[in-house]
């Protein structure tokens, strides 16, 4: 069999793709989507890593405690805000055709939600049959209760996506009466928060307080999303966000001596993401300025069909890649702590050679999704055929399997 005939699968596939696209698909979107969506494996398997053991448990360990110069990697890996700021701008476009239609806001709403909660019920349902059968098969319960909570640590984000969803219609009566402006009393919340709680008066403030920042801090971006649905955000914006969210980043970190890490390093006391501080309110700002300016160019480039197909392929696998990439990094981890340390799986990861040994299993987790994506898909699509026995046992397990992970935390 020649070369061709091998890539010849793939060419129908592209030119397939291609075909089906409409005329006037906003690509750019799609592109950013993508982008945002792949950061998410990404920075997990490169900023996450497992300490073995003497009784061969794994346990989660941070390449950012030993090596704290790879902070810079996790500005680039933390995409959230493009994500919010898309998911801003596609949500307005649906809740405008579902107006138009003359649906509900409800019915839209139930529909919207559904999407985000069919993979979650599943991907933890799934987990929590499998439990006892690793545990009879002998994996360590330690090593159970690693894998557990790395599975659902990020499903936190659906629920934050869910209710800023949730918010979609007063979203957009904000950016039609204040276009982008209508994000700036967001971002002034979360500073009064990062203010009574690292100021000079923290002390006196309850450690809940942060926890004011959650919704305002991941709402930010997709209002920015939302006026740029409704061609409330032009070019002008863009640089504002561009440049003032940069100026404002450099402050911080420089200046307030904010942690320079957007994701939490075990043993520091303060951490951007959980909740969100003002640090990442200002990356997200200069993202979404920075997606704004190179829209035009994104979908120019992708206009090339060979690059427009990967694209389709992640956005129609969104929540499936969201769901069960820690998974496919369990699955190639769990099995070789049986035989002992293997260099940028199982080791500490406290050095360079273990960041050059993961850099090398990244295409291992990468195929291991893939695998693992082609039978859990299938949670993405409405559960037409599917009884109401069979969604009560599924809806049980995964309440089961949260209720395990909160339990060792």
């Amino acid at each position: 069999m020649t070369s061709a005939d091998l890539l010849a699968p793939v060419r129908r596939m592209i030119g397939s793709t291609e075909a089906r696209t409409p005329a006037d698909r906003d690509r750019a979107i799609d592109g950013l989507r993508a982008l945002a969506l792949l950061s998410v494996p990404t920075g997990h398997w490169l900023l996450g890593g497992f300490a073995r053991d003497a009784d061969g448990a794994l346990h989660n360990a941070s390449p950012l405690t030993a090596l704290p110069f790879l902070a810079p990697l996790s500005w680039v890996l933390q995409m959230l805000g493009i994500f919010f700021l898309v998911g801003g701008h596609a949500s307005v476009l649906s809740y405008r055709r579902a107006t138009d239609r003359g649906e509900s806001t409800a019915r839209w709403l139930g529909g919207r939600l559904a999407r985000l909660g069919r993979p979650v019920l599943g991907v933890t349902a799934v987990w929590a049959a499998l439990l006892p059968l690793l545990f009879a098969a002998g994996v360590p319960a330690a090593t159970l209760r690693t894998g557990a909570t790395l599975v659902i640590q990020p499903l936190w984000f659906v629920g934050v996506y869910a209710g800023v969803t949730a918010l979609t219609p007063y979203c957009v009566r904000a950016a039609r009466r204040l276009g982008a402006w209508a994000a700036a009393p967001l971002l002034v919340c979360v500073a009064v928060v990062d203010f009574l709680r690292y100021g000079p008066y923290a002390d006196a403030v309850p450690g809940w307080l942060s926890v004011l920042n959650l919704l305002p801090g991941w709402l930010f971006a997709y209002q920015l999303g939302v006026a740029w649905g409704e061609k409330r955000l032009g070019r002008r914006a863009a640089w504002v966000l561009l440049l003032g969210g940069s100026a404002l980043f450099a402050l911080l970190l420089l200046a307030f001596h904010y942690p320079a890490s957007m994701v939490g390093v075990p043993g520091q006391d303060r951490t951007n993401s959980h909740p969100p501080s003002l640090l990442v309110l200002a990356l997200a700002a200069a993202q979404s300025g920075a997606a704004l300016l190179l829209r035009d160019r994104i979908a120019k480039l992708l206009r090339r069909p060979a690059l427009w197909a990967p694209v389709v392929l992640v956005n129609l696998s969104a929540m499936t890649i969201f769901c069960w990439h820690q998974t496919a990094m369990l699955a190639a981890a769990v099995p070789s702590s049986f035989f002992g340390t293997v260099p940028g799986l199982t080791t500490v990861p406290d050095s360079l050679p273990w960041l050059a040994a993961r850099l090398a299993w990244l295409p291992v987790f990468a195929a291991a999704l893939i695998l693992i994506g082609r039978d859990v898909r299938r949670f993405e699509a409405p559960w037409t055929g599917v009884t109401r026995a069979r969604r009560t046992v599924a809806a049980l397990l995964a309440a089961g399997f949260a209720v395990y992970t909160v339990a060792g935390w």
